[in-house]
Formats: structure tokens, C-alpha cells, sequence
């Protein structure tokens, strides 16, 4: 029977499941990265596992988000990863190196394997052809063990584009248009495969942009095909060898069709505070601009860099606008420095950062009160650069640079001719930054360093008999895991602090949140959380599932769940429920006391789609909620979570 991508690339490495959409597969994993925010996590799990060396063919480390050093927590962190790559056998990429994704892109990605990543935009890999999705970091450890990264089986969306792009729109315009027309929620449960004549017309780093936002869709991943525009990326890079086809096979069947025609594309702006709040850039044209940034891990590769850099020559950003540019690696950086592009960037007035994701992440450069900031980055979630009231607008380097120049939002189209730009043959190679491991031999000699601000991550216990607590927090709609745990230069540094980082957890939506659930913890002896539709979209990290679980939090009720969200909820031991009748959200007021009555025998012969009934004391109702876990991840919860799982398997 024909096959699309995604399929034939699962079926390649299907170890156990079928292949009916919704039922568990288990897929063997052959590549895995992690970045220091949920990296140093990653590692302990993976060394409480008690494993020696990492089993994939490849697994990297890199550091690329907490390279603010203001205390010696980072410091620490990083020193703590490299000697744990170094004796258990993977890549580390130091501080400077660039950011995870676009490194990945160009030194490591192979067409046709399987990757996960402790970050939610590992999906960018699918612009090689790479079947490459974004998890928590106990699954990351547990591939590098061996073991097999576990999803449901995703429908297949086939985006059939046709046309080429006209001048001044780029990749970032078609990602934009695509969450324009499905929404946040619209690629849940779905991998978005790419196909059609206009795929031909798009380079590499433009379909990495494209499926790198795809996780703004809260899709499993995107995926493009691997035909001869990846060989000559490769191929530039060094690494033909790493090259091989894949493409659907004719007759190839979708479960839906979504059809883009390049050519009627404009430059367009996602406006505050939702990446997929739309609108043609035209639209806003004039609103004035406070600062412009251009990078992180979905517009910073060489191909975007020297598009603003030849739009910005001989011109000068005026007073008014902070202008911050973020080259994505030093491949990019040190290419930009040879050709003189750099010195055009610095020319017209903006700070050049250091290659890592920086701004994106809160990691500095937070605008002014009440500012506007075009930021080229996949998400403008409330507060997520760091200012509260600040409006945050995403839009491709094209109309980035051309706010930069003007002082205000502007369609590009208005500049006149675009600038010629290109890929060059070869791409410049030092692998200076790169680390390798130990051989096995001496990894037993090599120490692991600890510092002082790594300690303990919670371990849920054995899920009990019944469960009661009070809902110390209703939320509404797509809570984003910004909201349950937020990053930026002050909180950052504590990743691997959980007891500290307890503390922020909510804040933004509940200053009281963390003394309500100790609270909660003392009276009933734990807590739930009321959540609405897409809870937990947004990033990959499993802080956002172990701090709640260190505050006492036994269960999650809500709506739906994005897809990572809650597969790091149950590795922590957390129950995340949804209601089978979604009127009865509106009848949880926070502050009610709740019970999950005899829950461990329901999920004991639990199938999906069982119902467990909880009960309202307040109100004296009962209502009913769905569990929809496989078998697996039905064991993982009655065990306390993934790590007590694995270890008794």
C-alpha cells in the first residue's frame, strides 16, 4: 500500500503499536539533543536510570539558552553537562556554538532518521527530511538509554504547495499563513507533511523556518521531503554522504488536504499575544516600533542574515528603534564576518548578540514599558520577553529590517527592489566548539561535577486508592507552559532547582499559587488544577509538569491538553483528565474540594476512553471525566511516573 513520509519513516522504525491513527507506537530513536534549560534535567534522570553510555547513534548537548552568566548557577549547569557528555558518550556543543536546532541543521540532521529534542522546535530537523519532534526530557533520557520514544499514531495533513514566493515574502509569511488559517489547536495530533511543485522553490533553511514553527501548531512535528535541493544543502555543508531520498510514494493517501498557493502570499504579522492572531503587515502599516529583533532558532541561519543584512547597507536604523540581530551559529556568524555582511549589520546601528537563543527565551533584551517589539522568533506569548504590557509581533526578517529602517511597521513591498541574496556553494566548517566524548575506556575515569544549585527532582509516589485535594487554580483557554512555568534571566539559572523554582510557578496568573497549594498540601494533602481547551501548549519542558508535582498537585483537569504538555504530566506521575462533559468546567470554582474516589481501580481497568467520576463537595455534584492513556502510560501513572516505570522494567 503507498505511503506518505511519515509513515514509511514510523514503519522504518516501529518497534511495537500499530499504525491506526490514535493507537500507541513505539518508535526506536536514533538521534536525541537537549539545551541547557531542560538539559541539566535530562542528565540526572538519564544518570538515575543508571545507564553507562547512551545507546543512539548520535545524541548532542548543547548550550544555547542560559549563557547569561550573572551568578554561578549556568556556569555550573554547563560544567555539570560537559563532564556528563564527555563519560556517557555525547556531543557537547559549547557556549557560542549557536543554538541547538540550527547547529543540528547543519552539522548533524540526517534525511530519514528519527530525532527527539528536550525542546519544543526540534520539529525544525523536518526541514531535512528528518522525522524530528519536540519531547520531554525523561523521554529524551530514556531513548538515550534505548528506549523507545512512545506517541500516538499521528494523522498525516498533507500543505500542498504550489507557485513560488514573490519578492519580499519569505518562509516565515507561509508558517504564519498556515496557523492563520488552522489556529494554535489546528495541527494537534497531526504531522504537517509538506509536498507539492512549489516545494522545489524553497531551500533548506526556508523549509526548517517553516517546520520549525510548525510546534506553534501544537502538531507532532512537520516534515519535508529529502530530494536534490537537500543534497546540494548537504552537500554545501560537507556532508553528502548523509544524504538519501525520501519522498511519499505515488498514490500516497492524506488524512486531510490543506493547499497554499505561494504566489498569493503577503508579508504578514502575528499581533499580540498569540502566534496565530494573523494579519497582512499592510494592515498595521505605520504603527510606530520601539525595537526590532532578529534571530532565534526559526530566522537566523545565513540565508535570513544576509537578507537583512543587505537590506540594512548603507542605511541607518533610526534613535528611536533597538535593533538586536542574532547570527544562529557560528557557521553563520563567522560567514557573515568573511563577506562584509556583518559590518553592514553593525553599520546601520544594531547590537549584535551572541549566537544563542537569547531574546526568544526572555534571555535579555526585554522591551521598554507599554513597548512594541517585531521579534522574527516563533512565539509573542503575554510576558514571554520579559515586560509585561509590552505588544510582541512576529514577523519574518524582511519586514523586521524594513520596521527597523522606518521606525514603524511596514510592508516590505514597499522598498522597492528586493536585494539579490543566495546560498553560497560552501559553507564555512570549524567544529572548533564541538566536544567530543570519551572513548569507554576512559569514560570511567571522567567525574561528573555537581554544583551547589543542582538538587533533587521530585518522584511522585505509587498512585494511592483515592485522591482528594482542593482546586487551588482555574485557568482558562491555551495556557501555555510560559504561564505554568516561566523562563527569562531571573528564573532561568534555577532549572535545576526545583524547591526554588517553585516559587514563580503561576505567578503570572496567581501571585498566591504556590502558597495556596502548600496550603492545600498541609489541609487535604493535595491539590488539582481546573484547566480550559489546549493546556500546556508551547514548550517542551517538564519543569512545567515536575514543579506542579512538587507542590502537591495530584491531578489536571481540563478541557484538552496539548500533546507534550501532557505526556510530561503523566512521566511525572500527574493525572491529566479531561471532563467528558465540558459544561461541567463551569461548574469547578477554584477553592473547591475535590475526589477522585477509588481512581487506582479505575485506572487499574482503564481502557481508553474510561470515566472516573469526581465528586464536588462543595456543591455535593459528580461528574465525569475521560481517561484516554494507553496501557503503557496507564502503568507509568500507577507506577509514580516514567522513572520509577523504567527502572522496574
Amino acid at each position: 500500500m503507498p505511503q506518505n513520509i511519515t509513515q514509511k519513516i514510523i514503519a522504518e522504525h516501529l518497534i511495537a503499536g500499530g499504525m491506526a491513527p490514535g493507537s500507541e507506537v513505539q518508535l526506536k530513536i536514533d538521534q536525541t539533543l537537549t539545551q541547557d534549560a531542560t538539559g541539566t534535567m535530562a542528565y540526572l534522570e538519564f544518570e538515575a536510570m543508571g545507564q553507562p553510555r547512551v545507546k543512539t547513534e548520535l545524541s548532542v548537548a548543547y548550550i544555547d539558552h542560559n549563557t547569561l552568566q550573572t551568578g554561578f548557577e549556568n556556569a555550573d549547569d554547563h560544567r555539570f553537562i560537559q563532564s556528563c557528555a564527555k563519560k556517557r558518550g555525547l556531543v557537547f556543543s559549547r557556549p557560542g556554538n549557536g543554538i541547538c536546532h540550527q547547529v543540528h541543521l547543519e552539522r548533524f540532521g540526517i534525511p530519514g532518521k528519527t530525532l527527539i529534542g528536550s525542546d519544543s522546535h526540534t520539529p525544525t530537523g523536518g526541514g531535512l527530511g528528518m522525522l524530528a519532534m519536540g519531547a520531554g526530557g525523561l523521554d529524551v533520557a530514556v531513548a538515550m538509554g534505548g528506549g523507545a520514544y512512545c506517541i500516538p499514531m499521528p494523522k498525516v495533513t498533507l500543505i500542498k504547495l504550489t507557485g513560488r514566493l514573490s519578492p519580499w515574502v519569505s518562509a516565515k509569511d507561509v508558517i504564519l499563513e498556515v496557523l492563520r488559517r488552522l489556529s494554535v489547536k489546528g495541527g494537534v495530533g497531526r504531522v504537517m507533511e509538506y509536498g507539492g511543485d512549489g516545494v522545489a522553490t524553497l531551500s533548506v533553511p526556508e523549509r526548517a523556518t517553516i517546520t520549525n514553527m510548525g510546534a506553534e501548531l501544537g502538531a507532532t512535528t512537520s516534515i519535508f521531503p529529502s530530494d536534490e535541493i537537500t543534497r546540494e544543502f548537504l552537500k554545501a555543508q560537507g556532508r553528502a554522504d548523509a544524504w538519501c531520498e525520501v519522498k511519499a510514494d505515488d498514490g500516497a493517501t492524506y488524512d486531510e488536504t490543506l493547499g497554499i498557493d505561494l504566489s498569493r502570499l503577503v508579508p504578514l504579522v502575528a499581533l499580540p499575544h498569540m502566534p496565530d492572531n494573523v494579519v497582512p503587515a499592510a494592515e498595521k502599516a505605520g504603527l510606530p516600533v520601539d525595537q526590532v529583533c532578529i534571530g532565534s532558532c526559526t530566522n537566523s541561519s545565513l540565508l535570513d542574515m544576509l537578507k537583512v543584512a543587505a537590506i540594512l547597507k548603507g542605511k541607518k536604523v533610526p534613535p528611536r528603534v533597538s535593533l538586536t540581530v542574532s547570527p544562529g551559529s557560528m557557521q553563520v556568524y563567522s560567514m557573515l564576518a568573511e563577506n562584509g555582511a556583518l559590518a553592514d549589520i553593525i553599520a546601520a546601528g544594531a547590537r549584535v548578540l551572541e549566537c544563542a537563543c537569547g531574546p526568544c527565551i526572555g534571555m535579555g533584551q526585554s522591551p521598554g514599558t507599554g513597548a512594541v517589539s517585531l521579534r522574527t522568533f516563533n512565539r509573542n506569548f503575554e510576558g514571554r520577553s520579559g515586560t509585561a504590557d509590552a505588544g510582541v509581533y512576529l514577523v519574518s526578517p524582511e519586514t523586521a529590517a524594513a520596521a527597523a529602517l522606518t521606525g514603524v511597521i511596514t510592508d516590505p513591498r514597499t522598498l522597492g527592489d528586493v536585494p539579490a541574496v543566495k546560498l553560497p556553494v560552501s559553507f564555512r566548517r570549524n567544529d572548533n566548539l564541538l566536544e567530543f566524548p570519551a572513548l569507554t575506556e576512559e569514560a570511567e575515569s571522567v567525574e561528573i561535577l555537581y554544583g551547589p544549585n543542582i538538587k533533587p527532582f521530585p518522584v511522585a509516589e505509587i498512585m494511592p486508592r483515592s485522591l482528594s485535594g482542593i482546586a487551588v487554580l482555574k485557568t482558562g483557554d491555551n495556557i501555555t507552559t510560559d504561564h505554568i512555568m516561566p523562563a527569562g534571566a531571573k528564573i532561568l539559572p534555577y532549572r535545576s532547582n526545583i524547591p526554588f523554582l517553585s516559587q514563580f510557578c503561576f505567578r503570572q496568573l496567581d501571585e498566591h499559587f504556590a502558597e495556596n497549594c502548600q496550603n492545600a498540601k498541609k489541609s487535604e494533602g493535595g491539590a488539582f488544577i481546573i484547566g480550559g481547551a489546549n493546556y500546556g501548549q508551547g514548550s517542551s519542558r517538564e519543569h512545567a509538569a515536575l514543579v506542579p508535582l512538587y507542590l502537591g498537585i495530584k491531578a489536571v483537569i481540563a478541557k484538552s491538553f496539548a500533546r507534550i504538555h501532557k505526556a510530561n504530566l503523566i512521566n511525572a506521575g500527574i493525572l491529566p483528565l479531561t471532563f467528558a462533559d465540558e459544561a461541567d468546567y463551569d461548574k469547578i470554582a477554584q477553592g473547591d474540594e475535590l475526589e477522585l474516589p477509588e481512581v487506582r481501580d479505575g485506572m487499574e481497568h482503564n481502557n481508553i476512553g474510561t470515566r472516573l467520576k469526581i465528586i464536588n463537595k462543595r456543591s455535593g455534584e459528580a461528574y465525569w471525566l475521560v481517561t484516554d492513556f494507553t496501557e503503557r502510560q496507564t502503568a507509568i501513572v500507577l507506577a509514580g511516573g516514567l522513572l520509577p516505570y523504567t527502572k522496574n522494567n
